[in-house]
């Protein structure tokens, strides 16, 4: 691709997107009293303009029915949870029996971990990598000190090498072949939330299950984002949020997905609850928890039906899409912004920033993660006051994400000439 920067240009290459109309499906908003830049999906993902549809419409059903919306209602709330299935099974490369959408992200990792991290004396690591999303070392500290161990010893982190800012896979093969028959689990990040690396979680996984680990992922920047197989990788468990590249609103429900060599064993140990027991026998109110197949055994309450249905919006449009179709136009705007940051460094013949993000297509999404050098935050606030929305990470990194479901070419334009004035 011979890139221009030039509004031209990108107008020229938004007019031949083939997804170009669905960015007015999404409420796009302003600051001084324009469209703003909005970079920062990666964070909270546009809200779908059918949202509020979708939300009155289980409004109006508790009106008319009362506690009847249940059985009753136009999509009854007793297995509202399923209406969400086939969409979220697609985006994560999954069989439909192995995933369920409930509960919050790290509620979900709590129940998964009840599951399959399972420590004994001798095999009792985790490996995982540095700098993971704060959420995910507090489970893993929690955890392991809830079995007794020590997080010093228990937790293995795997680094970028020196004076590098990303993770070689040879140095996490080869962190977890160390420690052999001592690691109980791996537990990676798909896509780290700090420099938008995207993992091989294909090659992890077999690591992990050769030295008789189990391995599990958090895709809270993953899903949507990139693609995924997680039945055909044989991942164990994974999990992930709603509400970043899936659009779901804020705090919204998330995914989780149990292979099905585990969905089927009700020995596996967990904690139960009511809307995870056998549903056919669910309302005989009885002792003895009894799983439901699947991953839909792992439910604790019946479905939180306003934010499903808020999550029901987005999936609809992904479910129009497709993940292929949303993976080709990501791939061409960050390659269009990281030209861009390029061709500025070069007007301003200065290294006061520079992507921390690979450049390997098949190592990235959505974000590039940009680490200033001088300017520090305060060229993020000149940003923020000049209309883009983007997210910055101490202790100088600002996280670019064009979302390839409602951001354009122009966005990245637009980006590139506010950068320039805030350099100035």
């Amino acid at each position: 691709m011979n890139w221009e920067y030039s509004e031209e240009f990108a107008r020229k290459m938004d007019l031949q997107d083939p997804l170009v109309t669905y960015r007015n499906r999404f409420y796009i908003p302003e600051v001084n009293n324009e469209e703003a830049v909005y970079l920062t999906g990666n964070s909270l993902g546009l809200q779908p303009k059918t949202t509020r549809t979708f939300i009155n419409q289980e409004l109006d059903d508790w009106a008319k029915y009362g506690v009847e919306g249940h059985f009753h209602g136009k999509t009854p709330w007793f297995d509202y949870h399923k209406v969400l299935t086939k969409t979220s099974a697609a985006i994560v490369g999954a069989l439909e029996s192995e995933v369920v959408v409930m509960n919050g992200l790290t509620t979900n990792l709590h129940l998964l971990w009840a599951s399959f991290y399972k420590p004994t004396k001798s095999r009792f690591k985790i490996i995982c990598e540095a700098k993971a999303f704060p959420s995910d070392q507090y489970v893993m500290e929690s955890q392991v000190k809830f079995h007794g161990f020590n997080p010093k010893d228990a937790i293995i982190e795997v680094e970028p090498r020196v004076g590098e800012h990303t993770i070689h896979i040879e140095d996490i093969l080869a962190k977890i072949e160390e420690f052999g028959d001592e690691v109980a689990l791996v537990f990676w990040g798909g896509v780290n939330y700090y420099t938008g690396q995207v993992f091989d979680m294909e090659t992890i996984t077999k690591a992990g299950h050769k030295v008789g680990a189990k391995v599990g992922l958090d895709l809270a920047h993953a899903a949507g984002n990139v693609e995924l197989k997680l039945h055909d990788w044989d991942v164990d468990f994974a999990a992930w949020c709603s509400y970043k590249y899936l659009n779901s609103g804020p705090g919204n429900v998330s995914g989780v997905f149990v292979h099905e060599r585990h969905g089927d064993n009700a020995d596996l140990p967990r904690f139960a609850g009511w809307w995870g027991h056998d549903e056919d026998r669910r309302f005989l109110m009885e002792k003895g928890f009894v799983p439901t197949k699947g991953a839909e055994g792992w439910q604790l309450s019946n479905a939180p039906i306003f934010g499903m249905a808020a999550h029901r919006a987005s999936l609809e449009i992904f479910e129009e899409i497709g993940m292929a179709k949303l993976i080709d136009k990501s791939r061409l705007l960050a390659a269009y912004l990281e030209f861009i940051l390029a061709e500025i460094a070069l007007k301003f013949d200065t290294n006061i920033f520079e992507s921390i993000t690979p450049t390997n297509p098949k190592e990235k999404g959505c974000q590039v993660s940009v680490l200033l050098h001088g300017y520090g935050k305060e060229l993020f606030d000149k940003l923020t006051n000049f209309g883009v929305i983007a997210d910055w990470r101490e202790p100088n990194v600002i996280r670019i994400a064009p979302v390839p479901l409602y951001n354009s070419f122009e966005d990245i334009y637009r980006f590139g000439k506010k950068l320039e004035a805030s350099l100035c």
